[in-house]
């Protein structure tokens, strides 16, 4: 394949999890665990980060996956494996809460020591939960799995804190993209800070695969993640172009930011493709979809003219990092270690009216905190919060449901022209659907 003349390192799928896990963490030492459904016959990995070194602990047969088992519950309520999970983890809150002792799901699977064991095989587990699922609404069946996650899960943690005696825990691999559970570990006291690496899923292997190639090549231990911006950027004359090969119509202005708040002020939803695009699965600022987060009614809007997305589901805010304890219970998530919405986090009672289009139904949101990364985003917050108190939005990714997220002007061009938005922010360039 032409490779044979290039220095090839073969690297191990949780051991690149792990590798990015540890070394953007920002933490010196930490314990180090991954989670997913499967990799290199692995379902997850616990690992000690000391002195630039990441030591092995154990490892997770995938013979028994805290990852296959949400898979299973995802297909078993109809929604697609790999891509659903997140919908599942949003109806549990729907739910009457289940006393363990009334949880058939629990004796599914169960944590000793490190590592998790179960009665059944994978299909064998499939087949019994399928009989468990036809007993309860949907609602409840998702609540019992996504206790047994959080149960078994903190099982595993605390007895790896126990062994190691690491209380800084680093984590990726698919299963920590559920948010609630990375909450309920963040807050046990057993840790004393966590941080979730924010391209956790196996898009994020690539990045961990070099880290680890890069420290044995050259002794380079840790890369702190500043921000995600990582992906393409186009210039003016690019964007110029795009605009007048699609006919566009546009014009440009002196100040985006302020046009941008002023617009989401009087209740429209925008569109804003600004700088690289962000890695990962979140937008963060650069190529996202904009709201106030103060009015629960543009939920709908959004979801009817753009994402269309099951009701259920919440949409995520982008708030100043100086605000986030006026908003957020913080007291125990550290928001400099996960700024990137990887956590949920509580809002405030007397700052839920603030949050209302944000908030999810348990009271938790996923939050995005900009600081000095990202210095016209960090504006355009800054002009809402002069007219509203708070520097915060709803922000969700710049993509029509199903679509990849838009990366090029031609992409947030097309995106313009297949919805009901009518405002589009690209660079110093402000766009008009007129067919709107």
């Amino acid at each position: 394949m032409g490779f044979c003349h290039n220095n090839i390192h073969i690297l191990n799928h949780h051991s690149c999890h792990a590798n990015a896990a540890a070394r953007c963490s920002g933490f010196g030492e930490c314990l180090v665990i991954t989670l997913d459904g499967l990799g290199d016959g692995l379902s997850g990995s616990v690992w000690k980060f000391k002195d630039g070194d990441l030591t092995p602990v154990a490892e997770i047969s995938s013979k028994v996956s805290m990852g296959v088992f949400f898979e299973h519950v995802t297909n078993l309520m109809n929604m697609r494996e790999l891509e659903d999970e997140g919908k599942v983890m949003a109806l549990a809150n729907y739910a009457y809460p289940v006393d363990d002792s009334a949880n058939p799901l629990l004796n599914m699977i169960k944590c000793y020591g490190l590592s998790f064991v179960s009665d059944y095989s994978s299909t064998g587990m499939f087949s019994e939960m399928k009989k468990i699922f036809w007993r309860y609404p949907p609602e409840q069946f998702a609540c019992m799995a996504q206790r047994v996650v959080e149960k078994r899960t903190t099982e595993l943690v605390k007895n790896a804190i126990a062994q190691t005696g690491m209380k800084r825990l680093a984590l990726a691999g698919g299963l920590f993209s559920n948010i609630k559970l990375n909450k309920r570990l963040g807050e046990l006291d057993e840790v004393e800070n966590i941080s979730v690496f924010p391209h956790m899923g196996d898009g994020g292997l690539a990045i961990g695969a070099a880290l680890e190639a890069n420290y044995h090549n050259y002794s380079i231990s840790r890369c702190k993640l500043s921000d995600l911006y990582l992906g393409p950027g186009y210039s003016g004359d690019e964007i110029l172009d795009s605009l007048k090969k699609n006919k566009a119509s546009y014009e440009r202005i002196n100040d985006p930011s302020k046009r941008a708040a002023d617009l989401i002020l009087n209740n429209e939803i925008i569109l804003w493709f600004q700088g690289r695009m962000e890695a990962g699965p979140r937008a963060l600022g650069n190529r996202s979809i904009l709201a106030r987060a103060d009015d629960r009614r543009l939920k709908d809007r959004l979801n009817l003219a753009l994402k269309k997305r099951v009701w259920y589901q919440p949409f995520c805010p982008s708030m100043l990092a100086e605000d986030a304890k006026e908003l957020l219970h913080t007291e125990k998530l550290d928001t400099a270690d996960n700024p990137f919405m990887t956590m949920a986090y509580s809002v405030r009672n007397d700052r839920m009216k603030a949050m209302e289009g944000v908030v999810n139904l348990d009271g938790t949101c996923r939050p995005h905190f900009v600081g000095d990364e990202n210095p016209r985003f960090r504006e355009l917050l800054g002009h809402i919060k002069m007219k509203t108190g708070y520097g915060v939005v709803l922000n969700t990714s710049f993509n029509i449901h199903g679509d990849p997220v838009v990366c090029s002007p031609e992409d947030a061009l097309d995106t313009l022209y297949r919805t009901d938005v009518r405002y589009l922010f690209m660079e110093d360039f402000l766009v008009e659907n007129k067919a709107r």
